[in-house]
């Protein structure tokens, strides 16, 4: 039984079918890119021609397969709800879902590299020279992208000793207080950034090492970008949370399916 929609509606069945679509169309060139590595080694497309797009076709279509299937599984993800997610109630709620699934696929693609560099390593003593630094790179993007999605789930440590026992206006403005000097962090960070940032992205910065990933190039341009959406995010939070209750806004939510599976444990040892 398929979960209700939480933003796409009647969208995600030509969203699932685009997701479908993508991964395998990866796949496919996938298997193809393995294939030709195996009949020809010496012209085969390998991790370092990967990141070097430039005049390989077949290359270029891999990016874009994997980009789409990334882009759509996003999509399709955000639109179910988790067992503790509090529902949609801010403007810019959606952009961060998507974001967040994202990240979550991420997590599972540095799981893969990782268990593949250590079969290769322990198992046939053929180290790679990309799945480190590949996971680094991919690390980096999910934390930024953590940080928007805890923004808009309301983790973020608080402490309310003091927030509590204050009256509704004062609460209000604490809130404002603290999304202005969100704001303002972002600002100057942008501000003090934005020419670093472009100069190495326009050179495609490269880390320095064997593979040399463009891991510089691309992780300090999108910190900039991460940190205006998490400004945004809290201005999103404000409104949607500016006549909401006290206990609406950092009451932990209750896990119904985690406290049904400890009491069938219970239930299963009695």
């Amino acid at each position: 039984m398929m979960s209700k929609s939480v933003w796409l509606g009647r969208a995600r069945g030509p969203v699932k079918l685009a997701m479908i679509g993508f991964c395998g169309l990866a796949l496919v060139l996938y298997v193809w890119l393995v294939s030709a590595r195996v009949m020809d080694p010496e012209t085969a497309i390998g991790m370092q021609e990967m990141i070097r797009p430039q005049g390989r076709p077949m290359v270029k279509l891999m990016m874009f397969a994997l980009i789409g299937a990334l882009f759509f599984a996003s999509l399709y993800l955000s639109d179910f709800k988790g067992d503790i997610e509090p529902g949609r109630k801010g403007f810019f709620d959606i952009v961060s879902l998507v974001l967040s699934r994202a990240a979550m696929i991420l997590v599972a693609v540095i799981v893969l590299v990782m268990f593949y560099e250590v079969v290769s390593r322990y198992v046939f003593s053929r180290p790679t020279l990309w799945a480190n630094e590949l996971s680094l790179w991919l690390a980096s993007f999910v934390f930024l992208l953590a940080g928007q999605y805890a923004m808009q789930q309301r983790s973020h440590i608080r402490i309310y000793v003091i927030y509590d026992h204050m009256p509704r206006w004062m609460r209000k403005t604490a809130d404002t207080i603290s999304v202005l000097l969100i704001t303002g962090f972002a600002f100057a960070l942008v501000w003090g950034g934005y020419s670093d940032a472009k100069t190495r992205f326009l050179r495609m910065e490269t880390f320095g090492t064997a593979w040399d990933p463009p891991i510089p190039g691309t992780i300090k341009p999108f910190l900039l970008i991460a940190i205006v959406l998490v400004a945004v995010q809290a201005i999103s939070n404000l409104i949607a949370d500016w006549n909401r209750e006290i206990a609406d806004l950092h009451a932990d939510e209750i896990d119904e399916t985690e406290i049904e599976n400890i009491r069938r444990t219970l239930e299963e040892h009695n």
